[in-house]
């Protein structure tokens, strides 16, 4: 056997029933420490990525492992997102008495060894975003990294236990499963930990779903914009733009389509051009179509490429390759076109629409292709579109007049708690409708005392329905 390249399924158990063997050891090492022991630990993991030199390392070698993404937006998504977890994380009790009301008292306490899996796109910060929360739990953490990004998460979990072997705590409460990591072994891991937290891939999730451990997983984003009538063109223009080319669109909270109205369509291209965007033509879009997607897949030489990159290798002009995003144009929708699904580039597909109620139909149309439950949002100055659309649509989220990819997962001006992973309700097929955050990392014991009887009449309960309907 080569050992280099395979284990046989008993050297997996092995290594699978030794990672847990010590994350358990782990955490009965801090069973006893104070709510500031653990914050202190949360702290110094947050601090591994956050700081500077480690958060551009760990960017560069991401690009270097991966190939997606750019450097810039990966040192800012490591430090941005490590940063506002912690405000999130250092507001909140986890350990022992949690809160007291009257006749209810609860306790929280570890939900145990943790099965995290993390994806390609940010084979940093994730691991490190779930490690923060599953530790402020007082929890153990064993990360399975995708393959493309081993080796970079394998540094990011060396920084983690560098920093908590700095404070004291075992080292072992962050562990990875070694190289090469395997989908046997992998879900050798996720059978046998306590819970599993999975991020990235849908066939990752449905496996996490299928394992027979409590589970926690994410939806597939795809996300659709709407800009109506009342919109600040300019600052929708150049908010799309900022989120659409962070990270070169790895994200799954970056916009994917616009759903413009009729009446200010020309107004609101003009503006995207301004910011940047390109127009591609009929044939541009086809020559998209044809490269962009092989086979059914997309094509990873043009996925999350930067902008010159993407249109040098398309062929288009100088003129192409001199701007920051692709607009491409729909006449009608498609389900069947790939340009109404999620393209990890780029591109943006744009669609024209009559009316809000026309807009809010192709929406709604473009989730049903993908992004079921995930999010969407809207440019506007009218507050009863925002709510309307909240009304109606089928999601998690639905952001108002932000750049999508810096709000979804949290932000420093709006009410959502930061993250890297995204429930999406049972519209997406999963456990949670809400960011992921420290209360899914946590058990609850509620110590229940007697209180004054709460007892209502039988009039004051069934009286109107029976002065209706009778006995």
């Amino acid at each position: 056997m080569n050992r280099d390249n395979t284990r046989s399924v008993p050297e997996e158990t092995v290594v699978i029933d030794e990672l847990l063997s010590k994350g358990a050891a782990a955490m009965k090492a801090i069973s006893a420490a104070s709510q500031q022991d653990i914050d202190e630990m949360v702290t110094a993991i947050a601090w591994s990525l956050y700081k500077p030199e480690n958060a551009r390392a760990m960017a560069e070698l991401a690009v270097q492992d991966t190939g997606i993404g750019n450097v810039d937006s990966k040192v800012i998504k490591n430090t941005r997102k490590t940063f506002g977890t912690l405000r999130d994380l250092m507001r909140v009790k986890t350990v022992g008495k949690i809160d007291e009301a009257d006749g209810m008292t609860r306790y929280a306490k570890p939900v145990g060894v943790v099965a995290a899996i993390t994806p390609s796109t940010n084979p940093a910060a994730t691991p490190v975003n779930k490690s923060m929360m599953a530790i402020k739990g007082a929890n153990a953490i064993v990360i399975a990294p995708s393959p493309a990004g081993w080796s970079t998460t394998s540094s990011t979990v060396n920084l983690m236990r560098d920093a908590l072997t700095k404070v004291g705590a075992p080292a072992d409460l962050v562990q990875l499963l070694p190289a090469p990591v395997t989908r046997s072994m992998t879900s050798l891991l996720m059978e046998r930990a306590d819970l599993i937290v999975a991020t990235g891939s849908q066939n990752n999730v449905r496996k996490a779903y299928s394992s027979g451990t409590p589970a926690i997983g994410v939806g597939a984003g795809n996300v659709a914009v709407i800009i109506d009538s009342s919109a600040n063109l300019e600052d929708a223009a150049a908010k799309i733009t900022a989120s659409k080319t962070f990270d070169n669109s790895t994200s799954c909270s970056s916009e994917n389509s616009l759903v413009i109205l009729d009446d200010i369509y020309d107004d609101a291209i003009a503006a995207l051009q301004g910011a940047g965007a390109y127009r591609c033509s009929e044939e541009e879009a086809s020559h998209i179509q044809s490269e962009l997607w092989q086979q059914g897949k997309l094509n990873r030489k043009l996925i999350a490429t930067d902008a010159d990159v993407f249109a040098g290798r398309l062929g288009f002009s100088e003129q192409a390759q001199g701007c920051r995003i692709f607009l491409v144009e729909q006449e009608q929708f498609d389900p069947q076109s790939p340009f109404a699904d999620e393209k990890l580039s780029l591109v943006l597909t744009v669609y024209r629409a009559t009316d809000f109620k026309h807009a809010q139909q192709l929406v709604n149309k473009i989730m049903n292709v993908q992004g079921k439950g995930h999010s969407c949002g809207i440019h506007t100055g009218n507050a009863d579109n925002a709510r309307k659309l909240a009304e109606d649509m089928d999601v998690v989220r639905v952001l108002v007049n932000q750049a999508h990819t810096f709000g979804n997962g949290g932000s420093f001006n709006n009410a959502l708690n930061f993250t890297l992973s995204m429930g999406c309700g049972t519209w997406g097929g999963n456990s949670i409708s809400e960011n992921l955050n420290y209360r899914h990392f946590i058990n609850i014991t509620h110590l229940v005392t007697e209180v004054e009887e709460d007892k209502p009449s039988e009039e004051e309960l069934f009286g109107a329905y029976l002065a209706k309907y009778g006995r």
